[in-house]
């Protein structure tokens, strides 16, 4: 299994599956057992709570033992380290687009 270094590496390595962005999208609209967020997705509890696990190392996820029953609620990590570093990425490939544009432009009916 991949070991990640810091949050930026475990959160976009937790959010890169597309069942724990769904895992992410259900619990935004309320706090779910493992049991119905297996059940949601189709899959055997094991197999959640490994879902359930990577996001809760993220701390995108939080859980919580009532009874028998382990409960799953969003957790304390926003994303604005994320977020904050693809903005600046699409600032740098929007920089590198207006370049090439004005390239182009440049360029336009000049002889090969």
């Amino acid at each position: 299994m991949v070991q990640y270094t810091s949050p930026l590496d475990a959160a976009f390595g937790a959010i890169a599956d597309p069942t724990r962005r769904g895992v992410l999208e259900r619990l935004g609209r309320g706090d779910a057992s493992i049991s119905e967020l297996a059940a949601v997705f189709d899959m055997t509890l094991t197999g959640m709570r490994k879902h359930v696990r990577v996001l809760e190392a993220a701390g995108l996820v939080t859980t919580a033992k009532v009874g028998r029953v382990r409960q799953c609620r969003l957790g304390p990590r926003r994303l604005e380290e994320e977020t904050g570093w693809m903005v600046g990425y699409q600032q740098l490939l929007e920089a590198r687009l207006d370049s090439l544009g004005e390239f182009l432009e440049r360029t336009k009916g000049a002889p090969s």
